[in-house]
């Protein structure tokens, strides 16, 4: 298929901060949804393997990034002070990066020619936030030491791509979708109220879209839907702006006990002609039945 053309119609799941829970259910809930693509956004755990193995393991076309948990006892001092395994005899971070090798793409892409897009990770392991964290983590692994250096891995990965139709991820979602505690980035701990985006995320978005790229979809997770500030109503979770759905998927905890039944969720997007149709966020029970659903957006 040609890198302009792409399917009348392309359904997507987007899982969520998973925080070790995923099993074999999933896949198979996945597989009988009939979706065309996965989307994982980080978070699977504090360096879990199993949990890594296990979405190495699914049988569809994906992609990934990681986020903070991912990296809980490699990126920070205090971190690997706790480390809870001897990384002589085992460096689980790495082991982590070399299990989704296939599939992850911070600060690269995955190309998808029957689906007509690319898939481009903004950057991995991400804490969000207005301060360039972890500096030496960065330095040492990704060879990026600010938000410009970053911004520019991103873009260069993106306008690589063959494909005029890129699908965006990251962990952490960018700045510039709102700076209450309820927004869809917004920091809702200690002082909340801010923007707690990634500037280098926006930045990469913004150089992408002007060089002509079409962008109808970004998904992300790190800012969990439950709020810490307030109980009575919950975080947004899609803004709509400049032809991109932003869709934070990260309604934790995703596996649930819910009237007797075990109930696990996915955010699953439509696009049909390079526009998203609708965002949901669907629940589907033990025998893969769609148990609830909520409408996020719908065009």
């Amino acid at each position: 298929m040609p890198a302009s053309s792409s399917p009348p119609s392309l359904t997507i799941a987007l899982v969520g901060d998973i925080h070790e829970q995923w099993d074999a259910a999933d896949a198979s809930a996945l597989k009988g949804l009939g979706v065309d693509l996965v989307l994982f956004v980080g978070d699977f755990g504090n360096e879990s393997l199993s949990t890594v193995r296990g979405v190495a393991a699914l049988d569809l076309p994906k992609a990934s990034i990681f986020g903070n948990h991912d990296a809980w006892y490699t990126a920070t001092s205090w971190g690997r002070r706790k480390r809870p395994y001897n990384l002589v005899e085992e460096d689980r971070f790495q082991l982590q990066l070399e299990l989704l090798q296939s599939c992850r793409v911070g600060y690269g892409r995955q190309d998808f020619p029957a689906l007509g897009l690319s898939v481009v990770g903004s950057r991995p392991f991400s804490w969000g936030g207005p301060e360039w964290k972890n500096k030496t983590f960065y330095r040492e692994r990704f060879g990026v030491g600010s938000f410009e250096e970053s911004s520019a891995k991103i873009c260069q990965a993106a306008l690589a791509s063959p494909h005029e139709q890129l699908l965006l991820i990251g962990h952490n979602g960018p700045t510039g979708l709102g700076d209450r505690a309820e927004d869809i980035c917004g920091k809702d701990w200690k002082m909340p109220g801010e923007d707690y985006g990634d500037p280098d995320f926006e930045q990469a978005i913004a150089q992408i879209k002007a060089a002509g790229k079409s962008v109808p979809l970004v998904g992300f997770g790190h800012m969990h839907h439950n709020l810490r500030h307030r109980q009575d109503r919950l975080r947004t979770c899609t803004v709509y702006r400049n032809d991109t759905l932003y869709v934070n998927a990260a309604r934790c905890p995703r596996i649930i006990q819910h009237r007797g039944q075990v109930l696990r969720n996915f955010s699953r997007v439509t696009l049909s002609q390079g526009r998203v149709e609708q965002a949901e966020l669907i629940w589907v029970d033990e025998r893969g039945a769609i148990a609830e659903t909520e409408l996020l957006y719908h065009r």
